[in-house]
């Protein structure tokens, strides 16, 4: 096994700026390193990371997010298993998918869009990221769950101290200490809205929450505030970065922008290929029940091991030329891309697939599509290249862009 002094470290500011080349040497020359300051071993490769993520043979739990999650949001469902996992994600599934999804908040989706483009599309330029990244995914779990988006602003601040929490890989103590001042927040918050809906139910999605049943168990009102903990900061950050990093991707290859420009089917292809290319989250972790042999070593049992999705997405033994960004690329299919079997690790695979993918291609889709309507013309502004920033999730902090002004 390889330390990690011998690749750039994960804390380094060299990693922080690009941490591609650092992903390719350890895929190279240490695909499993022992990282002291994270007591945690890294995981690079895409055969490794597939293996960790399915895990067919019980060898990897979620019992990390006892003091990852846990402490943040309460206890989710990230970290149960078994008949005590299906049965809570049978509850909250169906309203990600289906007839719920289509039907009910499809069009909060496609209003929650198109009011924020109303209010920059008659002006020529704009900042996609502060202007509509950051807003509309928050804005959209706001309305779903019947949320006042006058709150807006509060919930941005939660949901960032949320995945700064998650990131906090150095230990800073500032930023532990409002991560978990945010879980105490949100509860004062969320309870209240909960008592008030299980009395007055709507059509909203947290009331369907509030009245949901399968096999005579319900959620309680922690059980919901949790899960709506975990939906703002999991929808609201990868969204976001999603949204992003589609946009920032299309923009530097003007030739493919062009392409989902003249046929909007591409849209699904773009946002599968920026999934792999440049995913939002970069990082996930999981720990061994038992001792586990992957490329390059053994782990011990009850190890935390970091499964590095940015890496994994570009791994040349499953990618053909992985990096370079292209849509259209034979090795990537779309039809499973949003799926417990996609062909990317975005999502990550198997039980703990991202309950939300469909959503988020929902809003990608539709956000994608109207902000092309609105701006037929849009082009980088004059001198930018867009610049991700982050080590846990990562995404363009900034994405000013021109066009040609159209009235709403």
């Amino acid at each position: 096994m390889t330390t990690a002094e011998q690749v750039p470290d994960i804390l380094s500011p060299e990693f922080a700026a690009n941490p591609y080349p650092a992903y390719r040497a350890m895929r190279d020359h240490a695909p499993l390193i022992w990282h002291e300051p994270t007591q945690s071993y890294l995981v690079s490769r895409y055969q490794d990371v597939e293996r960790v993520f399915k895990d067919r043979e019980g060898a990897f739990t979620t019992d990390n997010y006892t003091w990852q999650i846990e402490p943040v949001h309460g206890r989710t469902i990230l970290q149960l298993s078994g008949r005590e996992h299906a049965v809570r994600r049978a509850l909250v599934a169906p309203a990600f998918r289906g007839r719920d999804l289509e039907e009910h908040f499809l069009p909060v989706i496609e209003r929650n869009s198109r009011e924020l483009i109303d209010a920059f599309r008659h002006r020529g330029s704009v900042d996609l990221v502060d202007a509509y990244a950051t807003r509309f995914p928050v804005n959209v779990i706001a309305d779903m769950l019947g949320l006042d988006k006058a709150d807006h602003d509060r919930f941005h601040r939660w949901y960032t101290a949320v995945i700064d929490f998650l990131g906090n890989l150095s230990g800073d103590a500032e930023v532990t200490a409002r991560g978990e001042r945010t879980r105490v927040e949100f509860a004062e918050y969320m309870f209240p809205v909960i008592a008030e809906r299980r009395e007055n139910p709507g059509d909203d999605l947290l009331s369907k929450l509030c009245a949901a049943e399968v096999d005579g168990v319900r959620m309680s009102d922690e059980d919901i505030k949790a899960f709506c903990s975990l939906l703002l900061a999991a929808g609201g950050e990868t969204t976001d970065k999603a949204i992003a990093g589609i946009f920032a991707n299309l923009l530097t290859h003007p030739e493919q922008l062009a392409a989902v420009r003249e046929d909007r089917s591409l849209i699904p292809k773009a946002f599968a290929e920026t999934l792999r290319y440049t995913p939002p989250v970069h990082m996930i972790m999981r720990q061994t029940a038992t001792e586990v042999t992957l490329s390059g070593g053994t782990i011990p049992t009850g190890a935390t091991v970091t499964c590095l999705i940015g890496a994994a997405n570009r791994d040349e033994l499953h990618y053909r030329d992985p990096d370079r960004f292209d849509i259209l690329r034979d090795d990537l299919s779309t039809a499973n891309a949003f799926s417990a079997a996609a062909g990317h690790l975005a999502f990550a695979l198997g039980r703990h697939f991202c309950v939300g993918a469909l959503l988020a291609r929902a809003e990608v889709e539709t956000g994608v599509g109207q902000l092309l309507d609105a701006m037929p013309d849009l082009r980088l502004a004059d001198g930018f290249a867009p610049v991700e920033q982050g080590v846990f999730t990562r995404g363009p902090k900034s994405l000013p862009v021109t066009f040609t002004p159209v009235a709403a």
